[in-house]
């Protein structure tokens, strides 16, 4: 592999032609200019066109179509918000929490819908999501969840299995029990963009690769600024998510947190039929450091995970996306789960950062005083939450009548996180305590207490 296709296994795979399109030549005029050729920026360029046809959208992108979050990601297409259900009735109320959750499980079937009509084959398949509980000391966040949903009156969105239940849907070691829903799909996140790309450009987008953003300036025409000319507009969407934080203005906005996946080589029929993955739920455990696997069409398992050091400055870096360290604890723990599988080979590793907003809450907003719109912060939860926020922004740009344009995240900024170097500071201690918390209590076989500062500060 070498260029664009070595970025991850998605863009290797993506059956599309990765030679950049022309870049931006010179200062234009559009309608809407778009920072970002990524979910977020490219479902807000469809759902507006859908609106009004006539729009002539501008989309700046610094690389390729989908290098980000969108072209790395661990193939969920799940019903998940970044904010949970126990977080959203906190702040909100229960019914603002079971109203996102509802519209969470509609868009998660939307992407599937646009993949139908616009024939895009992102190997979508909606066999929902596993959560395991291995070993007794995980257990009680399988109550946690259950006692969470059932407060906001979709106690049956889970249904729980016991340890041969689990063992029957996924052999995975020490399970003792797991939590299984319907509602989150798995896809290809490369032929996902890389599709949805080619689809706005038929509804008459223009996508313009290889222009750096570099700022904004906000007014009644806003101005997207770029290393190659100006987009002069009636609306700037920024949709750059962890990669906002390159940009003075949203740099303390979002936290870009590297997550690291490893592959494995296909695996035979008589191999999964073994481990009973001939379904493709995506998958995770009650881990604090959180793990997420998913299986592609073509029988390999992808394994990710945190645990990639955060760099100090909010700092992106193309040698970020390797750490040999977190690999190999990520093959470890695939031979770990699977240890039927032998000595399973990979094929792939790669890494990216996504974006945490400092409440975990994302935002999906447009100022029309400013001219200035914004979808981001999804942590790491995006693949179908960007649908919404696309479809939320089209709405307030064209000034759309619809329930959407009430939720929460309208008009919602998070406070800036902390300036450095409290913020290396405090987010390294989290990384490294949550390590230590679950090490502690797979050794002991007791739950953590859920008291400690670690996971009062990430508990969301």
């Amino acid at each position: 592999m070498s260029g664009y296709a070595a970025v991850s296994y998605w863009l290797d795979t993506c059956a599309d032609d990765l030679t950049a399109r022309p870049p931006l030549d010179g200062s234009i005029e559009a309608d809407v200019a778009i920072l970002g050729a990524g979910f977020s920026g490219l479902w807000t360029a469809y759902y507006l066109l859908q609106h009004d046809p006539t729009l002539k959208i501008a989309i700046v992108e610094r690389d390729i179509v989908g290098f980000g979050a969108s072209g790395r990601n661990g193939a969920w297409c799940t019903s998940g918000f970044g904010a949970g259900p126990r977080l959203l009735a906190k702040r909100y109320s229960r019914d603002v929490a079971a109203r996102v959750h509802d519209l969470m499980i509609d868009t998660v079937g939307e992407v599937g819908r646009v993949c139908e009509m616009e024939g895009i084959d992102a190997h979508y398949q909606r066999d929902g999501e596993l959560i395991v509980a291995r070993g007794r000391h995980q257990l009680p966040t399988l109550h946690h969840i259950e006692e969470e949903y059932a407060r906001i009156g979709r106690a049956d969105h889970w249904q729980r299995l016991d340890a041969a239940e689990a063992k029957a849907k996924l052999a995975v070691t020490n399970a003792v029990g797991a939590l299984h829903q319907t509602a989150s799909a798995v896809v290809h996140p490369g032929r996902l963009v890389r599709g949805l790309a080619r689809a706005v450009e038929r509804a008459g987008a223009v996508i313009y690769e290889r222009t750096e953003a570099t700022g904004w300036t906000p007014g009644r025409r806003p101005v997207l600024h770029t290393a190659r000319g100006d987009v002069r507009s009636d609306a700037v969407v920024l949709a750059g998510e962890g990669y906002l934080a390159r940009l003075r203005p949203t740099h303390r906005q979002v936290l870009p947190l590297y997550s690291l996946i490893v592959l494995t080589e296909p695996l035979s029929d008589a191999q999964l039929a073994e481990i009973g993955w001939t379904h493709r739920s995506v998958v995770q455990s009650c881990a604090l450091t959180v793990d997420y696997l998913s299986r592609t069409a073509d029988g390999r398992i992808l394994f990710g995970g945190r645990g990639a050091p955060y760099h100090f400055g909010s700092r992106i870096r193309p040698e970020f996306d390797m750490h040999e360290a977190t690999h190999g604890r990520l093959r470890a723990a695939v031979r770990e789960w699977f240890p039927q599988l032998g000595n399973v080979g990979f094929s792939h590793a790669w890494g990216g950062c996504l974006g945490v907003p400092r409440d975990f809450m994302p935002t999906m907003t447009f100022d029309r005083r400013s001219g200035i719109a914004t979808a981001r912060g999804y942590t790491g939860e995006g693949v179908a939450a960007t649908n919404l926020g696309g479809r939320v922004l089209a709405a307030q740009i064209c000034d759309v009548e619809s329930e959407l344009v009430s939720l929460p995240t309208v008009g919602h900024e998070s406070r800036n996180w902390e300036v450095e170097p409290l913020r290396w500071i405090a987010t390294r201690y989290l990384q490294r305590a949550s390590l230590r918390i679950d090490e502690q209590a797979t050794q002991s076989g007791k739950p953590p207490t859920g008291r400690s500062l670690t996971e009062r500060l990430i508990g969301h």
